[in-house]
């Protein structure tokens, strides 16, 4: 049930983002996406949200321009507390990331390497923080699909840098 389940997801993950981009991958609960100047690796979470909430969703973003190194997002179910810490657990490595509304990102691009070498070496991965009552939540993700995906979009932006593709 929950394979089935994710593979509905993702169909939706690739429906939506084709519309908004060319698909280059779609596999295990990941997706690669060519949006011209940007090349996204992307994920929604486990839990899918009801029609009127807000999806978690979770991603790397490639520049063709080469100007900003690669970054590492999500978008999270709930808009966090303003004070509260927007906590990435892949396993057991926790990564402290930027919020800003109800977004987060890496720190930097050193931060934003060692949460992708533990993407790829990971199975789960969840995002934590505090909702504006205070209440604690964490929005889980798979991890099968994102090497395939990482690589697809980051090769994409790459060769587009060059020109090699328009």
């Amino acid at each position: 049930m929950m394979k089935r389940g994710m593979i509905i997801s993702l169909g939706l993950l690739a429906t939506a983002a084709g519309a908004r981009g060319s698909v280059l991958f779609a596999g295990g609960a990941w997706a690669a996406i060519d949006r011209g100047a940007v090349c996204e690796a992307l994920s929604r979470s486990q839990n899918i949200a009801p029609r009127d909430k807000v999806q978690a969703e979770a991603g790397i973003s490639f520049f063709a321009n080469g100007g900003r190194a690669a970054e590492v997002h999500v978008r999270m179910s709930r808009m966090p507390r303003g004070d509260a810490s927007v906590i990435l657990h892949v396993g057991d490595q926790p990564f402290l990331l930027v919020t800003r509304s109800g977004m987060a990102w890496s720190r930097g691009p050193l931060q934003a390497q060692a949460i992708i070498e533990a993407f790829r070496a990971g199975t789960t991965m969840r995002v934590e923080s505090r909702d504006m009552a205070g209440v604690r939540f964490s929005d889980p993700y798979l991890l099968d699909g994102a090497p395939t995906a990482i690589d697809a979009a980051a090769a994409r932006c790459a060769l587009r840098g060059t020109g090699k593709i328009q």
